[in-house]
């Protein structure tokens, strides 16, 4: 009788702890959220600043699109460019070079870069693909990439366009115009005057796209009294540029790493990213210090600019619901307020926007502003579809042309053994959408199940053993 009354006891608290355990398993199973939930931190709406709390020297809204300003603060003021100066050289550059081919890094492109320059890290004598100089011009501003690029430019320019020769550029000149300018000769240029040769180019083509009160010197935008433009200036610029794919493809892309060259033998040895913080939050333009939605639609990118003497500008390109593009441009921001300049920029690209809008209040361009991401990856990791150029356009709706055709499967068959997401049974679900949780807690389910047949077995030896006892028992009382 005791070891019947202690082996019930044993069974009766296995089972006890093992139902226990299954039940808080299965329940944790349905218990736990069926797709992995983001934290979300309570990052609040901020207001941008109201146009009068913006603090700077002049800023300019110049509608591509219509080429109109729709909002501006002194525009024709003479202001110092910065690194904003690199619009223009990045537009030279992507016209007169071919992003492929490569340029050695000279001493002269190296010389009067002192520690307070900003750099893309190259040095004398590396051989520098183009399309690198580029990213190194644009995104950690380089100076001596745009310094680079400048001297191959003008390398280039004498090539392509040689004193009496072609003129079939944009510019409609030959290297004659270099010369007469400068009052020099080809060799002295070639060896000597580069980068002033280049300013000659950069000063041509503000003339040829309106620019009245632009001057350059210099190819990166380190201070000089001659060196200087205006905010409305430099929309036209900034407009001019965005007529180049490669370049929508530079002032978005939010990072850049660099690969190997002669000087620098490894891949990666820089790693950079965009200084136009709008770029990442670009919802912070998208209403009005009051509330009132702007009408952004996408902040393509743009350029930052910053010394002591110009104070903190950049030059952005967004494109609004109304499908018109605008160049904004803010600049000569003190630099007491340095922190507050993507706000500043943003006040200006929403109030901008916001004027644009209320011209043409037709919508042309659909979603959010952040459903437009530029994405500076491989070209077989680019988005498929581009709802900006082409609107409505979604993943349903994209065709993929390369795509390996896919047999259309018959009807009836994928009914029997398809079962939409949505009506597959809850743990069934939980497993497809969290397989690494379902291995381990499957996995300890089977552990249970294991330390139960082993607790099973025991347990019926244990029943043997009292069998055969009481058996024995029974006989030596009968005798």
């Amino acid at each position: 009788m005791l070891i019947n009354k202690t082996l019930g006891t044993a069974v009766k608290t296995a089972a006890v702890f093992i139902a226990a355990v299954f039940l808080t398993c299965s329940a944790a199973l349905f218990a736990l959220p069926a797709k992995a939930v983001s934290a979300d931190i309570g990052q609040p709406e901020i207001p941008v600043p109201a146009l009068s709390d913006v603090h700077c020297a002049s800023y300019c809204v110049y509608d591509k699109t219509t080429g109109f300003i729709v909002l501006s603060m002194n525009p024709d003021d003479k202001i110092y460019p910065a690194s904003m100066t690199k619009i223009m050289t990045c537009l030279l550059s992507l016209e007169i070079l071919d992003t492929s081919s490569k340029v050695i890094v000279s001493k002269s492109a190296l010389a009067g870069l002192g520690n307070d320059s900003s750099l893309m890290g190259v040095l004398e004598g590396e051989k520098v693909r183009v399309s690198e100089l580029l990213y190194g011009l644009m995104l950690p501003s380089g100076n001596d990439a745009a310094n680079a690029l400048g001297e191959g430019c003008v390398d280039a320019f004498f090539q392509k366009y040689p004193a009496g020769g072609n003129t079939m550029n944009k510019d409609g000149v030959n290297a004659q115009y270099i010369l007469d300018t400068l009052k020099d000769t080809k060799e002295h240029i070639l060896t000597s005057r580069k980068l002033e040769a280049f300013a000659v180019l950069m000063n041509l083509r503000a003339e040829k796209l309106g620019c009245k009160g632009t001057h350059f010197v210099n190819a990166c935008g380190l201070p000089d009294d001659n060196h200087y433009t205006t905010a409305y200036d430099l929309s036209l610029i900034m407009a001019a540029a965005s007529e180049s794919e490669d370049f929508k493809t530079l002032i978005s892309a939010p990072s850049h790493v660099f690969v190997a060259t002669n000087r620098h033998r490894a891949d990666a040895w820089s790693y950079v990213k965009n200084s136009n913080y709008l770029l990442y939050d670009p919802w912070l333009a998208s209403k009005t210090a009051n509330g009132t939605s702007s009408h952004l639609a996408a902040v393509i990118g743009g350029k930052t600019g910053t010394t002591s003497q110009a104070g903190k500008g950049l030059t952005i390109y967004t494109v609004n619901e109304n499908g018109h593009e605008l160049m904004i441009s803010i600049c000569g921001i003190p630099q007491d307020y340095y922190f507050y300049t993507t706000m500043y920029l943003a006040s200006v690209t929403a109030y901008g926007n916001l004027a644009c809008w209320e011209a043409d209040p037709v919508t042309r361009v659909y979603g959010t502003t952040g459903d437009y991401r530029w994405v500076n990856a491989p070209a077989g990791q680019q988005p498929k579809y581009d709802p900006l150029i082409n609107p409505g356009d979604d993943l349903k709706n994209y065709a993929d042309p390369e795509a390996t055709p896919v047999p259309t499967p018959d009807p009836e068959e994928q009914q029997e053994t398809e079962t939409p997401e949505e009506i597959l049974p809850p743990l069934q679900l939980f497993v497809k959408n969290n397989p690494a949780i379902s291995g381990v807690i499957g996995g300890f389910i089977l552990l249970i199940m294991i330390l139960n047949i082993v607790l099973m077995i025991r347990i019926n030896r244990i029943k043997n053993a009292a069998s055969k006892r009481a058996k024995k028992l029974e006989k030596e009382r009968i005798k």
